[in-house]
Parts: C-alpha cells; sequence; structure tokens
C-alpha cells in the first residue's frame, strides 16, 4: 500500500531540492528514502528505479528552463532576446545546480521527443530568426549557443573563475556582445 502523501510527483520535486543540496549524481531513490523516512521499497510504487527519478527531474527541470525561457523571451529579438535566453540559463543554474545537472542528462528519444527540450530548440531557433541565418547555418548557431551558454555556466559553477580578473559578469557580457556581432555576420561556408 502507498504511503499516505507520496506521489511519483511529489517524490520528483523532492528530488530536485535534494539534487540542488547535493548534487545530481547523488540522487538515488534510497537518498530519498532517507529524506522522507520511509523504506526503499515504499517508494518502489510511486517509481521504478534510481533511473526513473533521475529521469523525472531532467524533465522536471526542462519544463522549468522552458518555462522561463517563453517568459523572458516574449516580446523580445535580436541581442535582447539572446541574452534574455543567456541569463535564463545562467540564473536557472547558479539557483538549481542539481536541476540544471539534471536537465543534461541524456534522455532516450522517445522520451527526449516528449519533453520540453523540444520547446527549447524551437526558442532557439525562433530567436535566430532575427538574426537571419539559413539552414544548416541556423543549426549550427543553435549548437553554437548551446555550447557556448552550457560551457560558460559550467566552469562558473565549478569554480573555474574563481581566482582571476575581470568580474565573471563583465566576460559574461562581453561573450554577449561577442555572439550577437558573430550572429548579425555569420562567416560564409
Amino acid at each position: 500500500m502507498a504511503r499516505a502523501g507520496l506521489t511519483a510527483e511529489r517524490l520528483t520535486r523532492a528530488g530536485a531540492e535534494l539534487a540542488d543540496e547535493v548534487g545530481f549524481d547523488q540522487v538515488t531513490v534510497s537518498a530519498l528514502a532517507r529524506r522522507f523516512d520511509v523504506k526503499v521499497a515504499s517508494l518502489y510504487s510511486h517509481l521504478r528505479s534510481s533511473q526513473d527519478l533521475r529521469t523525472r527531474i531532467a524533465l522536471l527541470a526542462l519544463e522549468e528552463l522552458a518555462d522561463r525561457a517563453a517568459d523572458a523571451l516574449a516580446g523580445r529579438s535580436g541581442k535582447d532576446a539572446l541574452t534574455a535566453l543567456a541569463n535564463v540559463y545562467r540564473d536557472y543554474a547558479r539557483e538549481h545546480p542539481g536541476r540544471y545537472a539534471a536537465a543534461q542528462l541524456r534522455l532516450d528519444p522517445e522520451t527526449a521527443a516528449g519533453s520540453a527540450g523540444v520547446r527549447h530548440a524551437r526558442m532557439t531557433r525562433a530567436l535566430l530568426r532575427g538574426y537571419d541565418l539559413a539552414e544548416p547555418d541556423r543549426t549550427h548557431a543553435v549548437r553554437l549557443l548551446g555550447s557556448v551558454f552550457h560551457g560558460y555556466v559550467s566552469l562558473e559553477l565549478g569554480g573555474g573563475f574563481d581566482h582571476s580578473a575581470p568580474d565573471t559578469q563583465e566576460t559574461w557580457a562581453r561573450i554577449l556582445d561577442a555572439l550577437d556581432v558573430l550572429l548579425r555576420d555569420w562567416p560564409a561556408p
């Protein structure tokens, strides 16, 4: 019999909070059971495995990120939209490092196709319409933006810039300026 009050959604949210506290790689059904002071077996009526829990957290994180991105992009274009989208990813990663790590989880193709990851791609492609890029350059630009956003955020979260000047916010602003210039004057093949 399921313990009163425990649902897959509640466990997923608690797992996401745990990921932010201890790191996504430390989230397991056992760790979640300890948090609720229940036996591990009692969670298996809601979750299939630790991998199922991790996938659910990844889907939650992707949904949260997509919602934030949609709000930030509304009514914006060009560099303003680029900056808004970049800041959504950076701010989310700083506020929710475990969830941000979860959003990077490789999903099986069927799960990925039904996830908010599809919304992320559509929003990024919509942003790039303001830069007048045709295919395949638009796909190259999507990959570039993802690489720069994730790379910078990962290095920053990992402490890679802690002991150097200039300030990381100044560097971030300069990177976004440079991306805007590159997207406006995309090199010919």
